[in-house]
C-alpha cells in the first residue's frame, strides 16, 4: 500500500486504509476461524448482550448506557436506532459524537477477517452526523460533523464535513448521478 498522506494523518482521497491495522492470522484457516485468539469468549459473549439490548431497547438513554459499557464512547444527546448494530469484536473502537443520529438497522464495523489475516480499525461518527437506515460503515472510515449518510449506503472512504453521500459504494451526491439541476437554483 502506497502512503498518499500530504504529512497530516489524511489520506487526500478519503481511503480508510491507513488507519486500519492488519493482524495477521497462522496457518490454512481463514482469520474468521482464529477470532478467539483475537478476543476472549467471555468479552464477545458479553458485547453480544450489550449489543442486543443496544438495538432492541425502546429507550435512548438505555442504548446509550449499553453502548458506553461496550466502550463506545457516545456524546451527548445519541440517538442509535432499532436494530442498528455495532461492532461486536471491537465497539471500543467507535466514536459517536455529540447528537449523531445512527438509523435503523445500520452496521458499524470495526473490524474484517479476510482470508490470511485480520483488520481492525476506529470508526468516528462527527458531531450532528447523521447515518441513514441499514448503512453500513467500514473500519477506518471517519464521518465528518454535519455530514449525512443515505439509506442503503455502503461507507468505504470518508464523508467530508456537511456532505451527503449515498450508493455502493458511497460517493457524494451528485458526482455519479450527472444531476446538476440544483446549481440553477443556487445562481
Amino acid at each position: 500500500m502506497s502512503d498518499e498522506s500530504d504529512g497530516t494523518g489524511a489520506d487526500p482521497a478519503g481511503r480508510r486504509h491507513h488507519r486500519v491495522t492488519t493482524h495477521p492470522t497462522p496457518g490454512p484457516l481463514n482469520s474468521l476461524r482464529h477470532w478467539t485468539d483475537a478476543k476472549p469468549l467471555w468479552r464477545v459473549t458479553l458485547n453480544y448482550l450489550l449489543v442486543w439490548v443496544a438495538r432492541v431497547a425502546p429507550f435512548f438513554w438505555l442504548k446509550n448506557w449499553a453502548l458506553g459499557r461496550l466502550g463506545v464512547t457516545v456524546g451527548r444527546g445519541v440517538s442509535w436506532g432499532l436494530e442498528a448494530t455495532p461492532d461486536v469484536f471491537w465497539p471500543e473502537l467507535i466514536t459517536l459524537g455529540d447528537h449523531a443520529v445512527v438509523g435503523y438497522d445500520s452496521v458499524i464495523l470495526c473490524h474484517e477477517f479476510l482470508q490470511d489475516e485480520y483488520r481492525t480499525g476506529e470508526v468516528v461518527i462527527g458531531d450532528r452526523a447523521m447515518i441513514g437506515a441499514k448503512a453500513v460503515i467500514l473500519p477506518g472510515v471517519h464521518v465528518g460533523e454535519g455530514a449525512q449518510v443515505a439509506a442503503n449506503s455502503l461507507v468505504t472512504r470518508d464523508v467530508p464535513p456537511n456532505t451527503t453521500v449515498a450508493g455502493v459504494p458511497a460517493r457524494p451526491m451528485g458526482e455519479s448521478d450527472g444531476d446538476d439541476s440544483g446549481d440553477a437554483e443556487r445562481e
